[in-house]
């Protein structure tokens, strides 16, 4: 069947028509991927200075999705120079770090992506504390992220002191061999823009090659990214922000809400274009949805114009008990879904944090074990139950790091450290662990309990130990491997974080909120206290945005009533239910 021929809103067209630098205000589910396609098609008719487009975003995702879309209307050639569709991060790796390297460094630049979770210690046996907690410009620990792993800061000045000794040694032996993370390529950058004849140099060639360069999701970067942003607008490039303030939910890379609220204002009016049109979700959605913005934003109501503009499926209200997340959520979200003749494949549960939405599908997990055989039957039951091409990756890359371990290679270098060391492409060791998650699959007939599982995993892994201790040493028994393996998830349904589902959209979507904060997050949609909420509340508005039809929200019954009439305020029809 034909596709039906695009008609842009008025909105649409405004930005699709925008000439000058711009700052675009987007709401979920607003038809920017279209725009940007339109954008394109319409600068590249006429197009004789030569020069190129860049369109960049902040997830390989959103850049597959758009470069895809061009490349099917032949509007990006392959290889696409003069143009360039990328994440914002290799925008910046290949303009400025490649071609101009690590000042005082004669080795060539290498991306280290887990260099932030490099163990710290000063001395043998010491607590070990990431190095991603040490703020990357003074060197200094930052305290409230010690706290995070029990080292109170002010409490040991003296130990404090030898841990950030200890980290500047770590960090000058990494740049002596070109191995830098995400926050030290910023640094970097930063060192760049402010050294008048580099910059110089870079802004002539940047606005020699790009007639426009366009940042998508920009709610996503944090504080520096928002200067590499200015600083391109100021090198007579034309530059357009596309982004929704309200999703910014990356608050521990140092998230961008007031600096995105800051930058619009350095925009004219008549560079600040809004798209409040919502082509996902039914009306009562796009209603409800408006209700967990900031208090100050709460009155601006986006107009759904999709396909389900008419569709009359009210919001849920999930009342459960108690202090714990019960799998009676995830029963009545199943209930839900087939009344409504969804399919519990495409509707996830999702919440905060990845155990609060497995527990309330009733899937017993325990991700902050250091616990190596816990770690092993995480990776294969990750693996299996994966519906995500990350949550796969990811469980590979788990499996691969415990075989790496048992060979007594890894030393202090991190994972991704010792892969680039060893020159390890994925061929080369892919195969091999996707052929042990296959054997190491957990089957209930063929293995009688858990301990019979762990018997066959041993016997698989061991031909990859060292010489140094046995098998059963590396991968003792532990007490919740029998739970890890054999609790079953509530029907099909999938549980997942809210950062992973960003930029996503469902028919259907559960959000669980936590007993724990849901006071301070209801306390801070009405009130704006207390401010340490916000992200909270961006995250709940995130989670929520994603649905397209069917919308349920799971709360603890003592807020139960506080979340119906703040979300009745807006207009959405609300239906509630009491969990036993």
């Amino acid at each position: 069947m034909k596709p039906k021929p695009f008609k842009p809103t008025p909105e649409q067209e405004a930005v699709i028509a925008h000439k000058e630098s711009a700052f675009t205000s987007a709401c979920p589910g607003a038809g920017k991927t279209q725009v940007h396609v339109e954008r394109a098609r319409q600068e590249l008719k006429n197009n004789a200075s030569g020069q190129g487009l860049a369109f960049l975003s902040f997830t390989n995702a959103a850049i597959s999705e758009l470069k895809a879309r061009l490349q099917s209307e032949a509007l990006l050639p392959n290889p696409p120079f003069p143009h360039y569709v990328g994440t914002f991060d290799t925008f910046i790796w290949h303009f400025f770090i490649a071609p101009l390297g690590i000042p005082g460094c004669v080795t060539p630049p290498q991306l280290i992506p887990d260099m932030q979770e490099r163990a710290i210690t000063p001395y043998s046996g010491a607590q070990e504390i990431p190095l991603g907690y040490f703020n990357e410009v003074t060197g200094k620990l930052i305290p409230e992220k010690a706290k995070q792993c029990g080292f109170d800061v002010s409490a040991k000045p003296v130990l404090t002191a030898k841990y950030e000794v200890a980290a500047k040694h770590c960090r000058d032996r990494f740049l002596a061999r070109g191995e830098v993370g995400f926050d030290d390529v910023r640094t970097i950058v930063k060192s760049y823009l402010t050294d008048p004849q580099i910059s110089t140099r870079l802004s002539s060639a940047l606005a020699a090659r790009f007639r426009e360069i366009v940042v998508d999701e920009a709610q996503d970067c944090n504080p520096a990214d928002i200067e590499i942003i200015k600083w391109l607008r100021t090198s007579g490039i034309v530059t357009k922000v596309i982004c929704d303030p309200h999703q910014s939910i990356y608050e521990f890379r140092g998230g961008v809400t007031e600096e995105l609220f800051a930058l619009r204002a350095t925009f004219a009016p008549q560079n600040q274009l809004p798209m409040s049109g919502n082509f996902r979700s039914n009306p009562n959605i796009c209603k409800a949805i408006a209700a967990f913005r900031s208090p100050g934003e709460q009155q601006t109501r986006d107009q759904s114009l999709g396909a389900l503009s008419g569709d009359a499926t009210k919001i849920h209200v999930l009342h459960f008990p108690g202090n714990s997340i019960p799998n009676s959520i995830g029963k009545k979200f199943n209930d839900l879904l087939q009344s409504h003749g969804l399919t519990p494949l495409e509707c996830p549960v999702v919440s905060s944090a990845r155990d609060a939405a497995c527990k309330a599908i009733g899937q017993v997990v325990d991700a902050n074990s250091g616990d190596r055989t816990v770690r092993l039957a995480l990776a294969v039951t990750g693996f299996h139950a994966g519906v995500e091409i990350n949550a796969r990756k990811e469980a590979m890359e788990a499996l691969h790091t415990i075989v790496i371990e048992l060979g007594g290679k890894m030393g202090a270098k991190t994972y991704h450290q010792f892969v680039r060391a060893e020159a390890l492409k994925a061929e080369d060791w892919r195969p091999e662990v996707l052929q042990l998650l296959q054997s190491l699959r957990y089957d209930s007939p063929h293995d009688a309990d858990a301990d019979a599982w762990l018997t066959r995993a041993r016997n698989l892994l061991a031909p990859f130990l060292s010489s140094s201790g046995s098998i059963a040493q590396k991968l003792r028994n532990h007490q919740t491997l029998s739970a890890v393996l054999t609790c079953k998830p509530a029907s099909d349904l999938s549980p997942r974080t809210i950062h992973s589902v960003k930029g996503m959209e469902f028919p259907g979507i559960c959000v669980v909120l936590s007993p724990r904060t849901c006071k301070d997050l209801l306390d801070y949609l009405t009130t704006g206290q207390p401010a340490k909420s916000a992200e909270a509340a961006r995250k709940l508005y995130v989670a929520a945005s994603r649905a397209e039809r069917l919308l349920v929200i799971a709360v603890p019954k003592s807020q139960g009533s506080r979340l119906v009439e703040h979300i009745k305020k807006t207009d959405a029809e609300v239906t509630e239910i009491i969990l036993s």
